[in-house]
């Protein structure tokens, strides 16, 4: 019998000693930066060869840990201290973009560098839009010519969808705001932006971040207006991107018109005091009579519950309608805007098939009331009308309009006789 216990199994294996200077190099921000920018010096500024060692360097260095000292050697040409500076004693690169000719053709090709560095190490995206958030903040730190820079180069990767325009927000710190660094730097990244893409494709970025309505913050509060951005913008030659903003204004101005009306009618507010209101808002955003007679057919007919009998629906609108009418009648003083509510209501009676057989009485309501007038009808009837429900609203207005023609022939010829 053996006394000897039985050894029990264990693990094993080689153990190796990591030597603590390359534990060093590898974990070390100095060591990853020295490396980069020895290899970003010998490519002698060729970008192609930038683009290269980049993508070979991400093998063997560990660019996930240090992301922003990457970034911050081939933007600034070495690590940044906060606030943006470089320390004198710190090693640099002139391979960066602070360091390269200030043209739109140099930060293109900046630009594919770092499409091709994130493409191949696509979990460098979210680190890359960081880097440019923090830049952005640094602005003041940095002189006019590497701002320029930046925004050019960040103009040019917002428009190839490199970055989201969701950045901007760092440009609404009050600092930089204040100083007129923002609106500076907005001109340079826009004119990029726009020249890569166009202000519909910059539009649509923005409006993706809700960002569309805030481009005014880019000026201190006791300078954000239409008038001044409009002429900030158009002076820098940035005309496109002031018309945009008038016309976001403009559209605001109108959803809250729109609202604000909705509210004061069921409220049952008196119409001469919601005539004042409109006539208000019209001078204060700008707004043409026809496009507020549009918002004031759509408000009136969404301020009730519609019957949703045929039969019983027409009375119940020529009944609200006449109840509006000295309102609507105060915003149709011009020939176009009557036109516009005619269409307004062509156009309504189609989409809300209970109204079809409506049209021609609301016109007619709308001619006795003064809301509408001889002129405007023939021009609708004759060719001024649109195609939804031509045939069946031309033929419903056939009698009226023979009746306007032969009340208008009969003027005519009543005042030659007084002649």
């Amino acid at each position: 019998m053996n006394n000897q216990k039985q050894q029990k199994p264990t693990l094993s294996g080689q153990r190796f000693k990591t030597r603590k200077r390359d534990e060093k190099e590898r974990f070390d921000p100095t060591q990853f930066q020295d490396c980069i920018i020895q290899g970003l010096n010998e490519t002698g500024n060729d970008l192609e060869a930038v683009a290269k060692f980049l993508d070979a360097s991400g093998a063997k260095l560990d660019y996930r840990r240090y992301a922003e000292t990457l970034f911050d050697i081939l933007v600034a040409g070495g690590m940044l201290a906060p606030g943006g500076t470089l320390a004198d004693d710190v090693i640099r690169t002139n391979v960066c973009v602070f360091c390269a000719q200030e043209d739109l053709e140099t930060m293109q090709a900046f630009a594919q560098v770092f499409n091709k560095l994130i493409r191949r190490y696509k979990y460098l995206e979210k680190g890359f839009e960081d880097e440019v958030k923090k830049l952005l903040l640094f602005l003041k730190g940095f002189s006019e010519s590497e701002r320029n820079k930046l925004a050019m180069l960040t103009g040019i990767l917002l428009a190839n969808g490199h970055l989201s325009a969701s950045i901007l927000n760092s440009l609404y710190n009050e600092n930089l705001v204040k100083e007129g660094v923002s609106a500076a730097f907005a001109v340079k990244l826009f004119k990029s932006w726009i020249n890569e893409k166009d202000i519909n494709a910059v539009a649509a970025s923005l409006r993706k971040v809700n960002m569309d309505n805030r481009l005014m913050e880019l000026f201190p509060a006791n300078k954000q207006s239409l008038e001044h951005f409009t002429k900030y913008f158009t002076d820098a030659g940035l005309k496109e991107l002031s018309e945009y903003v008038r016309n976001q204004q403009t559209i605001g101005a109108r959803k809250e018109l729109q609202k604000e009306l909705q509210e004061m009618m069921s409220r049952g507010e008196p119409l001469k005091e919601i005539s004042v209101y409109v006539k208000e808002e019209m001078k204060r955003n700008n707004i043409l009579e026809q496009t507020v007679i549009g918002i004031l057919w759509s408000s009136v007919m969404s301020c009730v519950e519609w019957n949703k009998k045929e039969e019983l629906v027409t009375e119940q609108a020529i009944k609200h309608l006449k109840q509006y009418s000295p309102l609507l009648a105060a915003f149709t003083t011009q020939g176009q805007s009557e036109l516009t509510l005619l269409l307004k209501v062509q156009e309504y009676c189609y989409d809300n098939i209970h109204f079809m057989k409506s049209f021609q009485k609301i016109v007619v309501l709308f001619y006795k009331a003064e809301v509408l007038s001889e002129e405007p009808i023939l021009k609708w009837y004759k060719d001024a009308h649109v195609a939804k429900g031509k045939s069946v609203f031309l033929e419903q207005m056939k009698k009226f309009v023979e009746w306007l023609k032969n009340a208008e022939e009969e003027s005519e010829s009543e005042n030659e006789e007084g002649d």
